[in-house]
């Protein structure tokens, strides 16, 4: 993974702008923000919910996928962001996304705004498809690390096909995770039970 940090500021008074920069570069804060996140922090193809082909997963890369996360762009930071994405042979697909915030209440706010981005999903996309059928449902908290929170979601476009998906969404200390699952159908055909299993140990490796 590669990480880049830049910022240059032109020194008036040299030796006051040097103390500064010291500062601010041995910061525990600051060195929180940019350190990234382990391997073993992410979730693993025999860790996601059941799934008779199995499982291929390709990460972890740093930053956010390059499409658009369904019902979370504008709300999942760049920054601090690393993901690894999942799918099988049919059309069974996953996500997860970990954002180290550098600090617990910014991480807090973080996952605040996930879940309700994830509750609003089903009305803010049938805003942008009129004519089409969307529900979701709450299905409640996962009790691990910092607490985490499941939700499930159903679009369907008119003449096509129904999806469904399941968001789960969590906090330990500073780090925020996104797990993300995927498939046609509705909200009858989402393994809530395995995916509840999926966020607890999405969340008891999140500190690793």
């Amino acid at each position: 993974m590669n990480l880049a940090v830049s910022g240059r500021r032109y020194a008036v008074a040299g030796s006051l702008a040097a103390a500064c920069l010291l500062a601010v570069a041995s910061s525990p804060t600051a060195q929180a923000a940019v350190e990234p996140v382990g391997d073993a922090a992410f979730l693993d193809g025999g860790e996601m919910p059941y799934h008779p082909d199995g499982w291929y997963a390709y990460g972890p890369v740093e930053g956010l996928p390059e499409s658009p996360v369904f019902c979370f762009d504008g709300v999942l930071p760049t920054e601090g962001a690393s993901h690894t994405s999942f799918w099988t042979e049919l059309d069974t697909n996953g996500l997860q996304v970990i954002v180290e915030t550098g600090d617990e209440d910014e991480a807090a706010e973080l996952a605040t705004a996930l879940e309700a981005a994830a509750a609003d999903c089903a009305a803010d996309w049938l805003r942008e498809n009129p004519g089409s059928t969307a529900a979701w449902d709450d299905y409640g908290s996962v009790v691990a690390a910092d607490g985490g929170h499941i939700y499930g979601v159903h679009t369907a476009p008119p003449q096509a096909g129904h999806g469904v998906r399941l968001f789960g969404v969590g906090r330990d200390g500073t780090r925020v995770t996104l797990v993300d699952w995927g498939q046609m159908g509705t909200l009858e055909h989402a393994p809530v039970g395995d995916f509840s299993t999926t966020l607890a140990a999405a969340l008891g490796k999140l500190g690793a």
